[in-house]
Parts: C-alpha cells; sequence; structure tokens
C-alpha cells in the first residue's frame, strides 16, 4: 500500500502510529481511574454501576463490526481519527453524566458513544500499524501495542494526580478529551491517506463487496489466527480485571499487594512488547507465539499451584511475557494479504474483543464456585489452545503479495 512514500515518509507515519496507539489507552485509563468516583457521584450500587458499563462493550461491540466497512469506504486515516474524535465526545459526555449532573443514564450513553469511537479506532490503527509494518519491512505491531500500555500508563497517573487534587470529573475528562483531539489535529498529516479503502488499490483486482467482506470469517486461517488471537487475549483480559483479587484471595496477602502483583504484570508484557520487534525479525512469527504461550501457560501453572506469594510473583511475570505477544503478532498475519486487510484484522480483532469484554465476567462466574485460583485453569486451556495453533501465523508469501504499486500518498 505504501511504495509511493519515501523514507521520511515511512518514518513520520510510524511515529504518528505510535502515538495513535497511545491515546486510546490514555483516555481509556483516564476514565477508569474516575469509576469510583462517577459510582459516589451517581449513589449507584454495584449491579448498577455493572449495567452502566455495559453501555461500553455495547458501544464497542457495534463499532468492532463496522469498523472493516468504514474503513473500506473512507480509508484507515478517516476511521482512526474520527473513532477519537467521537471517543472523545463519550468521553466529555461521561464527565457531565458522572458529575455536574449526575445522570446514569448519561453516564451509559457517554460510554457507549466513547465504546463506539474506540472499537472502530482500535481496528483502523492496527490496519494501519500492519501497513506500516509492510512499508517499513519490519515487525512493529508489539511496539504500537507497547505504546499502547505506556498510553494507559499516563492516563492512571493522571487520574491519580487529578484525584489528589480534587479536580471535578467533568472538568479532568473535558481536559483529557481536549488533549487527544489537539493530538490527532497535529498527527493526521502524517499517516497517509486510503490506507485500505477499495478504490485506492492499484491491484488490478475489483473492489471487495460487503458480502466479500463478512466472508472472511468462513477463511480458516483467519479463523485460526482468530482463536489463537482469542485465548491469548483471554489471558490478558483476565489478569487485567482479576489479577489482583486472584493474588489477594488465593495468597492472603492485603490489597496493596495484589495491586503490586497487576503492577509487575503489566511492567512484563509491556516490555515484552518494546522487546517483541526484535524476537520476532529474528524467530518469526510461529516461534515467538509458542514461546510465548508456554511462558504464559508456565506462568498460570505457577500461580494456580504455587505455595507461596513469592514464588506465585515469579509466574506473574511469565504470565505477563507470555500475554505480551498474542494479540499484535495475531492482527500482523491478519494483515498479510493486502486485499482485505480492514475485513481480516477487523474479524481477529473482535475475537480479541470478545475475550476481553466476555471472558473475565464467565471466569468471575466460574470462580464464584471453585475460586478464582481454580477458575484460571480455564484460561490455562485457552492459551494452551492458542499455542497449538499457533502455526496459522505463517506468513503467506507476503512479499509476492505486495510488489504492486499502489497511489496511497500524504495529504496535508
Amino acid at each position: 500500500m505504501a511504495h509511493s512514500l519515501n523514507t521520511r515518509q515511512i518514518h513520520l507515519w510510524r511515529i504518528a502510529i505510535y502515538f495513535f496507539f497511545a491515546l486510546p489507552g490514555f483516555s481509556t485509563a483516564t476514565w477508569i481511574s474516575r469509576t469510583p468516583t462517577i459510582r459516589d457521584a451517581l449513589g449507584a450500587s454495584t449491579n448498577e454501576m455493572g449495567w452502566i458499563i455495559f453501555g461500553l462493550a455495547t458501544g464497542s461491540i457495534i463499532g468492532l463490526l463496522g469498523a472493516s466497512h468504514f474503513i473500506a469506504r473512507f480509508g484507515g486515516r478517516f476511521v482512526m481519527v474520527s473513532g477519537l474524535a467521537i471517543g472523545s465526545i463519550g468521553l466529555i459526555t461521561v464527565g457531565l453524566g458522572g458529575s455536574w449532573l449526575a445522570q446514569g443514564v448519561m453516564v451509559f450513553i457517554g460510554l457507549a458513544i466513547f465504546g463506539f469511537g474506540n472499537g472502530i479506532c482500535d481496528v483502523a490503527m492496527n490496519v494501519e500499524g500492519t501497513e506500516v509494518e509492510h512499508a517499513a519491512k519490519k515487525s512493529l505491531l508489539t511496539g504500537f501495542h507497547a505504546a499502547f500500555s505506556a498510553g494507559t500508563l499516563i492516563g492512571a497517573i493522571t487520574g491519580a494526580v487529578a484525584i489528589k487534587a480534587g479536580i471535578p470529573i467533568h472538568i479532568h475528562l473535558a481536559f483529557a478529551a481536549i488533549i487527544v483531539v489537539l493530538a490527532i489535529i497535529y498527527l493526521y498529516r502524517m499517516v497517509p491517506a486510503g490506507t485500505a479503502q477499495d478504490n485506492k488499490t492499484d491491484s488490478g483486482e475489483p473492489p471487495m463487496t460487503t458480502r466479500e467482506r463478512m466472508a472472511v470469517w468462513k477463511e480458516p486461517r483467519t479463523i485460526l489466527i482468530g482463536i489463537v488471537v482469542l485465548g491469548m487475549a483471554f489471558a490478558e483480559g483476565s489478569a487485567n480485571d482479576w489479577l489482583p483479587l486472584v493474588i489477594v484471595d488465593g495468597y492472603n496477602v492485603t490489597p496493596a499487594t495484589g495491586s503490586f502483583a497487576f503492577g509487575i504484570f503489566v511492567a512484563a508484557m509491556t516490555i515484552g512488547r518494546a522487546l517483541g520487534g526484535k524476537l520476532l525479525d529474528r524467530f518469526g512469527r510461529v516461534a515467538v507465539l509458542r514461546t510465548s504461550a508456554l511462558l504464559a501457560v508456565a506462568g498460570l501453572l505457577i500461580v494456580i499451584f504455587g505455595k507461596s506469594f513469592g514464588f506465585a510473583a515469579i509466574g506473574v511475570v511469565l504470565w505477563g511475557f507470555g500475554s505480551a505477544f498474542g494479540f499484535p503478532v495475531g492482527l500482523s498475519a491478519a494483515g498479510d494479504n493486502p486485499r482485505g486487510v480492514a475485513a481480516r484484522v477487523g474479524a481477529v480483532t473482535t475475537l480479541a474483543y470478545f475475550a476481553f469484554l466476555v471472558g473475565p465476567p464467565v471466569l468471575g462466574i466460574i470462580g464464584e464456585s471453585v475460586g478464582l485460583l481454580r477458575a484460571l485453569l480455564v484460561v490455562l486451556v485457552g492459551v494452551t489452545i492458542a499455542g497449538l495453533l499457533s502455526h496459522a501465523a505463517k506468513p503467506i508469501g507476503q512479499q509476492e503479495l505486495r510488489e504492486k504499486p499502489s497511489d496511497v500518498s500524504l495529504h496535508s
């Protein structure tokens, strides 16, 4: 898609995508950091708060399912920028509903808007990420996902500072939204227009129809890659939602120690993703995926059956390293074929988000009966299956697929 770009343009594109990955992480962490304050402002019970937060899942799923069609019509840059802008509107709405107006329905609507914007942006930025990889001839998606983690960390720290300073929710969230909008105004010119847009290809093939884009869900390779990502995203999502409680309940430690364990997990995953590009270039996707699955399995086994927190902490580190690669490497593999890249990356991303959104609640239901530590055996099975199917990520002659020129160009 990017043969017409020179080295400097590709470099600027790459830099911009790092920031486009960090921005959703920043905005998501901003909202999460204020959830306790919003709950108190609304006077909502845990059950009521659960239904309010369901708005986020609703919007996200709608966005994920529609993203590939939007990208095919308007291009990756337009959808990515629009998604962040829509998400910012949702963030401001959440802030107003969660403090100034104190309306739970408004928070639900704001989260649905926020989720929709983030959903379409997530697919678009991963499509852009796969295209930058091909243009730069380097493995970059793990690094882009590390940028997302870094954005999350910045958002969480900023949220903690805002809470300590007593900044009202609506001002804090509006300020975060303004930062995102200013960033995309500055960055969007660095991204080529028309990435993955059907009518922008010079491949000699007709654009994919809506039916053809939906048909990628029947492709064996895409489905296998989706299962790999599903299993590894389940490992990541279960830790994000349950790890502190797993450690507190399973090892009888303080909540502060449980939070520390989660910090270890996030640090290990971020470091793994930061190093992932070099590992992929040296050893290849399949070897990295199999090794990461083995590390995650070993880590989960140690956490589940460990006899002390010190030993379990080692398992948490291995779990974090093992969870770092499945999502970005699977998306990179889904983007091998330039025709239909948005549809395939969208399908795999949707499966990953299914694991993020649905997996943790299921784990909670199982944990209610057998305990959270034993419930992690379900995650162990998912990671094992992902490791066994890792061969699906083997490249499919991507160099031959990309020998044809493209008319993608930079527009100001």
